[in-house]
C-alpha cells in the first residue's frame, strides 16, 4: 500500500464509535514520512494529536512530517528534554509536546497545557499522551505506531480521526 494514495479522511477507515473512525496501515519508514506529510496538510485548527507508541517506534519522525505537512519550514526536533516545541507553520501555530520524562500528573498540569488547546489557531502534537491521563481533551486524531518484529524497517500505524 502506498501511503500517499491513501485518503486521510476519517471515511477512510471503517467504524470504530459513533463518531470516530480508524485506519490501521503497514508502512515503510518512507512510507511512514509520506503518510506524516499527508496528514499535516489534512490538519486543520484547532487540534490535538497524540502519538502513542514504544521507544523508537517513529513518534517524533511522524512528528517532523505532520510539521512539514503543515508547512513548518525550521528544523522540528524531539522535546525530550524542553518538553514543549513551537512552530510557525503557514497558517496556524505548532505545538510539540512530549511527556515522557513526566511522572505525575501535577507534572504535566505545570506545563500549562490548558492554554494550548484553548487556543483556536493551534495544532498540539502530543507524544507519550499516557502520561496526561484525563488531562488531556479528546483527540482530533490518535496515532499509534509499533515495531514489527519481522520488519524492522516497517511500522504498524494506527489512526483513529476524531476520537
Amino acid at each position: 500500500m502506498d501511503a500517499a494514495d491513501v485518503a486521510v479522511s476519517p471515511e477512510a477507515g471503517s467504524l470504530v464509535a459513533a463518531d470516530a473512525r480508524a485506519l490501521g496501515m503497514t508502512l515503510s519508514l518512507d512510507e511512514l514520512d509520506a503518510r506524516g506529510e499527508a496528514i499535516g496538510r489534512a490538519l486543520t485548527a484547532p487540534a490535538l494529536v497524540t502519538l502513542t507508541g514504544d521507544l523508537g517506534a517513529g513518534k517524533t519522525t511522524m512528528a517532523q512530517a505532520i510539521c512539514r505537512g503543515l508547512g513548518v519550514t525550521e528544523p522540528v526536533t524531539s522535546p525530550t528534554f524542553a518538553l514543549i516545541h513551537e512552530y510557525a507553520a503557514l497558517a496556524v501555530r505548532v505545538v510539540h509536546c512530549d511527556l515522557y520524562r513526566l511522572d505525575s500528573a501535577r507534572a504535566v498540569a505545570s506545563l500549562g497545557l490548558d492554554d494550548m488547546f484553548s487556543d483556536s489557531s493551534a495544532i498540539v502534537l502530543v507524544e507519550w499522551p499516557e502520561r496526561a491521563g484525563a488531562m488531556l481533551p479528546i483527540a482530533s486524531l490518535a496515532l499509534t505506531l509499533e515495531h514489527i518484529a519481522a520488519q524492522p524497517d516497517a511500522r504498524r500505524c494506527t489512526e483513529v480521526w476524531g476520537c
